[in-house]
């Protein structure tokens, strides 16, 4: 049964908690969180890219010059691909990039990126955790306090605007509800802090 030190404001032991064993005590499965993560890569990609046809692009329909004895190559259109504005032939469409995933292998290589985050010491729990006043620098001070200067990922509730209002402004720090934990996030920031409170929802979403 892993377990984890429970921290208040200013970085002193409150006493330790047990954490959900197959959540934060997973074997480390590399092939499949990678998986996870090309797949969230290739949902976040836009796919807006496009070109135009020859169907598509301005210009008249009608034959530049006869067919014969112009003494030039015969052309049926200017907006024929190999002429200066034709159109593109194969060019990028729109299109969605998305992949899927099995919910049971997405929940089990969240397991594994939370548990590799635990052995790392790279998840914190804290006690209580708000902000009087949602201001930038009071977050960043609190922050500070706990020894967290690195690219962080709070679990925050969602009735909690005042968190999320205050890291606007801070681009190493990003909030997230316990049902929006996801592997591309927990790899991609160093720290992970957890309020006490949020740890049951985060153990009953992904446990």
């Amino acid at each position: 049964m892993p377990v984890i030190d429970v921290h208040d404001i200013h970085k002193q032991k409150v006493r330790s908690v047990e954490l959900h064993p197959s959540l934060f005590g997973a074997e480390p499965n590399k092939p499949l969180v990678h998986r996870a993560v090309v797949m969230q890569q290739a949902c976040m990609r836009q796919g807006t890219a496009s070109t135009l046809t020859r169907g598509e692009v301005s210009g008249s329909g009608k034959k530049p010059w006869k067919q014969k004895h112009t003494g030039r190559a015969r052309a049926g259109s200017i907006r024929s691909p190999i002429w200066r504005h034709g159109g593109t032939v194969f060019g990028p469409r729109p299109r969605s990039y998305a992949q899927g995933m099995p919910r049971k292998q997405y929940r089990a290589a969240l397991q594994s990126a939370l548990s590799a985050k635990l052995s790392e010491g790279g998840i914190v729990v804290v006690s209580e955790f708000s902000l009087s006043q949602p201001k930038t620098g009071l977050l960043a001070k609190t922050l500070a306090q706990l020894g967290l200067f690195a690219k962080t990922l709070i679990v925050s509730g969602g009735d909690n605007t005042e968190l999320e209002r205050a890291a606007r402004n801070l681009p190493r720090v990003k909030v997230v509800t316990a049902r929006g934990l996801n592997v591309y996030d927990v790899l991609r920031y160093d720290s992970i802090l957890i309020p006490e409170r949020e740890l049951p929802r985060v153990q009953e979403a992904w446990g």
